[in-house]
């Protein structure tokens, strides 16, 4: 008697599926150990790693608004400009350590980015976008007015790069481009774990039901408000600590870090990317500044490839590089399981 087939159980599938879902973040947070490990490496100078790894950070920190939260701001680069400010104008004024300033960052990140979340999430959809817009224009023209603080259109020079010190002692110098890669690494490593921490948390479950259906969260008892300030908040103080370091890479603090392209470049490095992914705040970070170095010896207007490069993303791969990836193992899983089937 020819025994009756049976399709798997629908437990079987979730416990599979939940199985796989767990093993995802395990996997991407080792390639981003290997990214991390092999990027001075790989590219051409070890101060492009620090670029690429500094501006992952700040979308990283945009991801937590756009890709978990829902919220679509282009005031990051408040959080970046006053980051960078405020950090460099500690340690030429105060001379104060390489921790200390960093502190000091991320403070005025999370602190201009509570009053901007409190005062822009009043509003929804367009109006909360150019409520965030607008506020990124006034602070840009504040920057130009204090100009004895900002140094306006010159910028903020002569911004110190200090040593990793501790009790007074020096522990090591942070004047070659690769040491201070060293230092960079271990902040974006530790900020990508702790993001990882928060985003599979309840308070990440919570930003992730917001995206979903706002409504439905404040229906079932959340104080949907909080929650976004909260999001605001964080989001704020990885971005001013992201600045702060670009400062300290330059050597000094343009004006264009507080200016709205800068929260635009942000954004696109986040959509390229892929919203809603971690992993993918490296590869938009990666591939824009990869891209602008590799391309802008080419061709002065090479901004104009970028915009393809935008469109293309948007058009046929929704998700982002990281969405394109996922796309690509399921098909790659799916052609491995047909052919196990068919055999």
């Amino acid at each position: 008697m020819t025994p009756k087939l049976t399709a798997p159980a629908r437990g079987d599938n979730r416990r599979t599926g939940n199985a796989i879902t767990r093993r995802r973040p395990a996997a991407t947070t080792l390639a981003m150990f290997a990214v991390v490990v092999a990027l001075p490496l790989v590219v051409p100078s070890a101060t492009l790693a620090c670029e690429i790894l500094i501006f992952a950070m700040a979308v990283l920190g945009c991801n937590l608004l756009l890709g978990y939260t829902g919220l679509l701001s282009f005031g990051q680069a408040i959080f970046f400009g006053s980051g960078a400010y405020v950090a460099a104008l500690a340690m030429i004024h105060w001379q104060v350590g390489l921790f200390t300033a960093l502190l000091l960052a991320v403070a005025a990140g999370g602190l201009l980015a509570l009053l901007v979340g409190a005062l822009a999430i009043r509003r929804k959809g367009i109006y909360f976008v150019m409520l965030t817009l607008a506020l990124t224009q006034m602070a840009y023209f504040i920057a130009y007015t204090l100009s004895d603080w900002t140094g306006g259109d010159n910028g903020l020079l002569d911004v110190p790069r200090p040593p990793v010190a501790l009790g007074g002692f020096t522990l090591f110098d942070l004047e070659t481009p690769l040491a201070f890669y060293s230092l960079v690494a271990v902040l974006f490593v530790l900020i990508y774990l702790g993001a990882r921490r928060v985003i599979d948390s309840a308070f990440g479950s919570t930003l992730l039901a917001i995206r979903e259906n706002e409504a439905r969260a404040a229906a079932v008892g959340y104080d949907t408000r909080h929650f976004k300030i909260l999001a605001f908040t964080l989001s704020g103080a990885v971005t001013g600590l992201a600045g702060a370091l670009y400062a300290m890479l330059l050597n000094f603090v343009p004006l264009s870090n507080i200016e709205l392209p800068m929260s635009e470049q942000i954004l696109i490095m986040t959509i390229i990317g892929g919203t809603g992914s971690l992993f993918g705040s490296l590869l938009g970070a990666g591939t824009i500044v990869i891209l602008g170095d590799l391309l802008s010896a080419l061709w002065p207007r090479w901004m104009l490839l970028l915009g393809v490069a935008l469109i293309a993303v948007v058009m046929f791969m929704r998700g982002g590089l990281w969405g394109g990836l996922e796309a690509l193992g399921r098909r790659r899983a799916g052609a491995s399981r047909k052919t196990q089937e068919d055999a």
